[in-house]
């Protein structure tokens, strides 16, 4: 059969790439085209469009930048109709994909959406358009399934597939010399995979470093970038910057400062103690305040359903208070178990590997 996939950020790559893997082994014969990035990629298909080119992130961004928006939403359209799928498989990035499905839905084509819009945060009468134009919705937190059975909508829960990416990995058992890391204890950077992220974040992030010299700080670089953009933000800092193997550096961190998304959800399950932080442009920040109707921005949070990990936004996100949080991460010791047993507690929330077969099987169901 013949898969389209949709996928607008590095987060939406992993699991598409994970999800594709479990449709080849049901499906021998499985054609993938698809937006996406370099591990969906890595599992066959003809890749469109690369999502490094898509992800905006803050209200303003996604006005600065709505003439490539508009154009690739034109490409994205005139591709699954020429290439007439048997199902469009859509993975989170909903500004986007909400437009998509309602145009697959005209056009008659079956309509998956794998990883909800996440409309409990905001204008959540979005549920109501995602009822016209999404067959099937694919929830991955727990307490989704609640939310829209509210606004009369069923779904399936098929578990969190980020799950599913930490029981296949491998630890590099000769990371810390492959990278040429010193025998320090580590801090690991995640600035986060969109250009406005890392260039609002990074700088933060970096302001601190001078001050633990008994420790090394390592950035995770995003695979959508070359190592030479980091370099403007790097400058006179032995930092290193490590692509593809996050979660290695992660398996090796005693602490983590953490761009807020997925990360921070992947950082809390390989149990390193982090912070959240988050800044973005005044006027977004604005508008998200007025909107936002939940009380967290990080999924940790958002799962427990309480203050599990600091969140630094905007003002706060100073270097200050980073310095501060990561003094109460590293040595304070009540605070960092009391974080690792939360974590514990979170990880029995999450439930069992196994998202991907899931989803792909009620696919090829529902086809």
């Amino acid at each position: 059969m013949k898969y389209y996939l949709v996928a607008g950020e590095a987060s939406g790559d992993l699991h598409g790439a994970n999800l594709m893997k479990a449709l080849k082994k049901l499906d021998q014969h499985a054609e993938f085209r698809f937006f996406g990035g370099d591990l969906m990629l890595a599992e066959g298909g003809t890749i469109v469009k690369h999502f490094a080119d898509m992800a905006f992130m803050g209200f303003m961004e996604v006005v600065l930048n709505l003439n490539t928006i508009f154009k690739n939403l034109k490409l994205c359209k005139e591709d699954i109709a020429s290439w007439q799928p048997d199902v469009l498989i859509l993975i989170d990035f909903p500004g986007f994909n909400l437009k998509i499905a309602e145009f697959a839905k005209n056009k008659g084509l079956l309509v998956c959406y794998y990883i909800s819009p996440k409309v409990w945060a905001w204008n959540q009468k979005r549920v109501l358009k995602i009822k016209k134009v999404v067959d099937h919705l694919f929830c991955i937190l727990p307490f989704e399934v609640d939310f829209y059975k509210k606004w009369g909508m069923e779904v399936d829960y098929v578990g969190n597939p980020l799950l599913d990416a930490i029981a296949a990995f491998k630890p590099d058992e000769a990371f810390l010399k492959n990278h040429n890391l010193p025998n320090k204890k580590i801090i690991a950077l995640l600035p986060g995979s969109r250009k406005q992220e890392i260039s609002r974040l990074l700088p933060a992030m970096l302001s601190i470093t001078g001050q633990l010299a008994d420790y090394q700080f390592v950035v995770a670089g995003a695979p959508s970038f070359n190592p030479s953009y980091y370099d403007q933000f790097i400058v006179e800092k032995k930092i290193p910057v490590i692509f593809n193997a996050t979660y290695d550096l992660l398996s090796h961190a005693s602490a983590a400062i953490v761009a807020s998304g997925t990360a921070a959800l992947e950082t809390a399950l390989f149990n390193v103690p982090q912070m959240v932080v988050y800044k973005g442009h005044p006027v977004s920040i604005s508008i998200a305040r007025m909107v936002i109707k939940i009380n967290f921005i990080s999924l940790v949070n958002l799962v427990m359903d309480r203050e599990v990990v600091k969140e630094l936004i905007q003002q706060d996100c100073s270097p200050q208070n980073i310095n501060g949080e990561l003094d109460n991460l590293l040595n304070n010791k009540t605070y960092r178990q009391k974080m690792l047993a939360d974590y514990d507690e979170l990880d029995k929330k999450m439930g069992q590997p196994g998202a991907s077969e899931k989803t792909a099987s009620l696919i090829i169901k529902y086809i």
